[in-house]
């Protein structure tokens, strides 16, 4: 068997020599360093903090209150970070597991500390339980910060985990694809073991796979390559022998075996793994919409919508001036769109157009550039001066947070749609309207208008059955950054 050459993107240089458990390692450390220097910086701010507030009566206390108490705090912290896997390499740069698992890391420590003091009765300690939040958003941030670090990395070709892909070629080329046009995943396939005799080389998003040899010689193809994945995918055997002679013939190498699931579209929490007399079963949470996830989710728009209107309210009014100089016509554009089961309500923006513009859209219908059942000129005429600047920051959208707070939206959902849209859709559409329509999505973040038909209903059908408040939280992030640096919205 001879070693294979892979080639590499043009736009990318793949740093071949790296491999997944050397850059997990470097990455570790960077991470393991910046958790120690944050936990350390806010445990002597805390100090500082309780120095200035108590004042001289801290100068009686034994060396337990006063060195004691902030290093047990300290320590007890680091070593939850570590025992929750915080810096687990599977974890690293994708998801929001990272980030529940340093959350629940920091209030699981501050708990048994403050536990801990309650029973000894420590003094002071509770001028320590203030790092708790400051130390948790510090390091949510940190992570943050890397995380976009390692992202920029690996859009260069570095910082990857090199992988081989095992299967059919059709299965093989739908994982390479995925695996290639998200550089967030952490792989590059370095080749590909096909089953089915075809040894063409693939060729995936302009870059050619080689193919390499047979099934029965994936492990050492992926020893020879210095993989540290081997990706198996579609089924191998009626009895699944195949896969089990591969996980032997790995054993003993630094190499995993990955087992690619042919359910799509499904989040991590909704897929339990559960072995029964060594039968591996995979459970797969149907989605509920009512419920008291449901009740924390209604909790969380009222908040989220109410401060906001308070926060905003000054710029809402600067807008509604503008709008009036602008152009004659109301301050609001009122449109009937559809809710959740197909319930109409009003939907209030600011209006962004002149007032004649329903009257003009017939005159316009054969110059329609949007997807689907969507209406949408990229530069249409009826928009004002100043509804287009609101229109590329979304901030013809702010008054829906009034539409959020009565009920009838929600921060976080599927796209809005006209009643005239919902007629058109097919039954695989309809399922958006199983819960509250959003102010942002996930269509937001990923495009907008520029989407396709196809992509908007399938990242609006994989919300709403996968939602969750991390993830609305993180929409909402992603949310920001989209709007300062808009793409698509026209």
């Amino acid at each position: 068997m001879h070693a294979v050459d892979v080639p590499v993107d043009a736009d990318r240089e793949f740093d071949l020599g790296a491999t997944g458990e050397r850059w997990a390692r470097h990455f570790r450390d960077r991470l393991r360093s910046t958790d120690a220097a944050i936990v350390a910086a806010v445990t002597l701010v805390s100090v500082a903090v309780r120095l200035v507030a108590v004042g001289a009566p801290i100068a009686t206390e034994g060396p337990v209150e006063r060195i004691g108490v902030p290093v047990a705090i300290a320590a007890a912290w680091l070593l939850a970070l570590s025992a929750f896997r915080t810096r687990d390499q599977h974890i690293l740069g994708v998801g929001a597991v990272e980030y529940k698992r340093i959350l629940n890391a920091t209030a699981t420590a501050f708990g048994l500390v403050a536990i801990l003091f309650l029973i000894v009765q420590t003094s002071g300690a509770r001028w320590y339980l203030v790092a708790a939040p400051v130390g948790g958003a510090a390091l949510l941030l940190a992570r943050w910060l890397w995380r976009r670090w390692l992202f920029l990395q690996r859009r260069r070709g570095r910082y990857l985990s090199r992988a081989i892909i095992v299967g059919l070629r059709h299965d093989v080329e739908y994982v390479a694809h995925q695996i290639q046009g998200d550089p967030g995943v952490g792989y590059m396939v370095v080749g590909a073991v096909l089953d089915d005799g075809d040894h063409a080389g693939l060729v995936v998003g302009g870059r050619t796979i080689p193919v390499l040899r047979g099934f029965e010689a994936a492990a050492q193809v992926a020893i020879a390559q210095h993989a540290d994945s081997v990706i198996v995918t579609g089924p191998f055997g009626d009895d699944g022998e195949p896969i089990r002679r591969l996980s032997w013939a790995l054993e003993g190498t630094a190499t995993e075996l990955v087992l690619s699931s042919r359910l799509t579209d499904v989040a991590g929490p909704r897929i339990h793994f559960r072995p029964v007399e060594g039968l591996p079963l995979l459970h797969v949470e149907i989605p509920t919409f009512d419920g008291w996830r449901h009740v924390m989710k209604r909790s969380f728009d009222i908040l989220f919508a109410g401060t906001a209107l308070l926060l905003i309210a000054p710029v809402m009014l600067v807008i509604a001036v503008l709008i009036r100089l602008d152009s004659p016509g109301p301050v609001f554009f009122r449109q009937v769109r559809c809710g959740r089961d197909g319930r109409t309500f009003e939907m209030l923006k600011f209006r962004s157009m002149v007032a004649t513009a329903e009257q003009d859209l017939a005159g316009l219908l054969d110059r329609n550039e949007g997807a689907g059942v969507l209406f949408k000129i990229r530069n249409d005429p009826r928009v004002t001066r100043i509804g287009r600047m609101l229109r590329s920051h979304s901030l013809d959208e702010l008054p829906q947070f009034w539409n959020i707070l009565v009920g009838d939206m929600s921060v976080v959902g599927p796209r809005p749609p006209l009643v005239s849209e919902a007629e058109c859709y097919e039954a695989a559409a309809k399922r958006r309207l199983m819960i509250k329509p959003g102010l942002t999505g996930l269509w937001q973040i990923s495009g907008r208008s520029d989407l396709s038909w196809e992509e908007s209903v399938r990242l609006d059908l994989y919300y709403v059955e996968n939602w969750s408040i991390t993830g609305d939280v993180m929409i909402v992030w992603r949310t920001v950054k989209t709007v300062l640096h808009p793409a698509g919205a026209y």
